[in-house]
């Protein structure tokens, strides 16, 4: 069978009726995006509805006495968390570059803190009530810098 003759082949948006149904349908495609922009992002995060999400600070963010023109407190970047629930490791997770994170648990009483050799002095170690919800909380760990 031969090639199609490209003179007489058209696009699907090249007649005036044509080309409004299809910057219609590219309107009603933007505006789903608009209004459900990260559709698939919590579902690969979070897995279900109840857990914890926030933020983990650092302070003093470096040793040396705080000063009034300097922040008290830094993002928590980068670190890694162990989840336990009476004593049994339940999962881990790692802080982005702006300290945040989100887990999914189930409903319960969890301890949440660092267990990797380079923790040192300092205090990593918060707890959580989990309810049927994400919990939402903002931490401050202690560097233990002076």
């Amino acid at each position: 069978m031969p090639p199609p003759d490209r003179r007489t082949m058209t696009r699907p948006c090249d007649s005036p009726g044509k080309a409004v149904r299809c910057q219609f349908l590219c309107l009603i495609v933007t505006g789903l995006l608009a209004i459900f922009p990260d559709v698939n992002s919590d579902a690969q995060t979070a897995g279900g509805t109840s857990g914890i999400e926030g933020v983990i600070l650092v302070s003093p963010p470096r040793p040396g006495p705080l000063r009034k023109e300097g922040p008290s407190v830094a993002p928590a970047g980068h670190l890694e968390f162990v989840v336990k629930k009476a004593d049994a490791r339940v999962t881990t997770f790692t802080t982005d570059e702006a300290g945040k994170f989100r887990v999914s648990l189930p409903p319960g009483h969890y301890v949440i803190l660092r267990e990797d050799s380079g923790v040192g002095p300092g205090h990593w170690q918060f707890e959580a009530d989990v309810g049927s919800a994400m919990t939402k909380v903002t931490w401050t760990g202690d560097s233990g810098m002076r």
